[in-house]
């Protein structure tokens, strides 16, 4: 049965057909084919979607397009500079914190790359970094958004294993931070051997007023982590305060959106995140396929009888999530791959948390791969540096995230400590 609604979904979308109505038609014909009732489809539909944490992503969607809109990732950058750009490679520092600042609000990555990455990319060509340089920087600082909290991803993700959201926010949180210190690392040994970038001749006075005009920009992160983990407020909450706060701000502060903008952000958010809430839909009709097939537990009996080492397993289904994420979206391949691996994971001690985190992380990569990689393609529009050339430039920066990925794997810590002490 899960062979049949797979082959049928890859070939659909070998086709040219959307992968969430690749993937509901894969589902339909296996129960036509093995006569099982068509009425499940709509059932488990219906039930996936009916949770009031997923209203957070169409939210935290809008919020990333607000910003975009309102001049707040300008001044994001700005304070980044004021903090980082009198380093060596400075503004490859500015880069990273930039992406991991802006993530905190939008919890999208090509909403990074829209909006941060226009900024860091011109300004770094013209301090002398190379322009492929700057762009596989740009494009792997971008996938941070995945992973630190609001993550679109982890709240789908953790929704659809059935774990505590909160808790995969904060899990995230230690993989990005991670993340951002190699990439902090990579840069300044790169730009320091090659000369790479000016230091900042800003002065202390200057760096200042630039914090101050960008501090209430830099409230939106404030007031969502603290709120969420504190408890204050629920993911969703977070997320509704995040639209308001940064719509405020966009208004009345910075005075960079007017009202007649707010028709188009809502259309753009709306399609943005209708396409990830119907894949999550129709990902769980698959799962209804995979259960009754009882793919999980085969697939946990082969994993085990090549090893039960826990940070081997994942490192083993590190592959594969890598193999899946250069060849699909990695929101359904997460849905997919959740139903199936997971169990598996969890049978030989692997922490459902850890496993979930660990996951996203290694299909983050997706997004910035050939040939599917969807910030890929948004970062050669925005830089004009072509597809071979940027991939052909980005590949150092995936192998420290490859290393990024065997230290998450070998160390549960860097995922579970940040989750209990932040959410627990």
């Amino acid at each position: 049965m899960s062979l049949l609604l797979l082959a049928v979904f890859l070939g659909l979308s070998f086709l040219g057909v959307p992968l969430a109505v690749a993937l509901g038609l894969g589902a339909v014909v296996t129960l036509w084919h093995y006569e099982l009732p068509l009425s499940m489809v709509a059932q488990s539909m219906s039930t996936s979607i009916n949770s009031f944490l997923l209203i957070a992503v169409p939210l935290f969607v809008l919020a990333g397009h607000i910003m975009e809109r309102g001049g707040l990732s300008e001044r994001i950058f700005g304070a980044a500079e004021a903090v980082v750009g009198r380093l060596k490679g400075g503004l490859g520092h500015v880069n990273v914190l930039s992406s991991f600042v802006f993530g905190g609000i939008s919890g999208s990555s090509v909403a990074d790359i829209a909006s941060i990455g226009r900024i860091t990319i011109g300004q770094m060509t013209a301090r002398g970094y190379p322009r492929p340089y700057s762009a596989a920087l740009t494009l792997i600082t971008s996938t941070l958004a995945t992973l630190v909290p609001p993550s679109i991803l982890v709240i789908v993700a953790a929704a659809a294993a059935g774990q505590s959201v909160g808790k995969a926010l904060a899990g995230g949180l230690g993989p990005g931070i991670l993340l951002a210190v190699a990439l902090f690392v990579y840069n300044a040994l790169v730009s320091r051997a090659n000369g790479y970038g000016s230091d900042s001749r800003a002065g202390l006075g200057e760096s200042l007023r630039a914090i101050g005009r960008a501090a209430p920009s830099l409230g939106a992160p404030v007031i969502i982590l603290v709120g969420m983990f504190s408890g204050i407020v629920t993911p969703t909450e977070a997320a509704g305060l995040a639209v308001l706060y940064t719509l405020l701000v966009g208004l009345l502060v910075h005075r960079e959106i007017r009202l007649s903008d707010l028709p188009g952000m809502l259309i753009g958010a709306g399609r943005t995140a209708g396409t990830v809430l119907l894949i999550l839909m129709v990902a769980s009709a698959a799962t209804y396929v995979f259960t009754i097939d009882q793919l999980p537990a085969k697939a946990s009996s082969t994993i085990m009888s090549l090893t039960a080492d826990p940070a081997f397993v994942l490192l083993l289904m590190g592959l594969i999530f890598l193999a899946v994420g250069m060849l699909m979206d990695i929101v359904a391949a997460a849905l997919m791959l959740i139903p199936i691996l997971m169990p598996a994971a969890v049978k030989v001690g692997v922490d459902p948390l850890h496993f979930l985190i660990f996951m996203v992380a290694a299909l983050a990569m997706g997004l910035a791969t050939p040939p599917v990689g969807t910030c890929l393609f948004a970062t050669a529009q925005v830089s004009g540096v072509s597809i071979e050339r940027l991939s052909r430039a980005s590949v150092p920066f995936y192998l420290v995230n490859i290393v990024v990925l065997v230290l998450i794997a070998l160390v549960p810590q860097i995922v579970l400590w940040p989750a209990n002490f932040l959410a627990g």
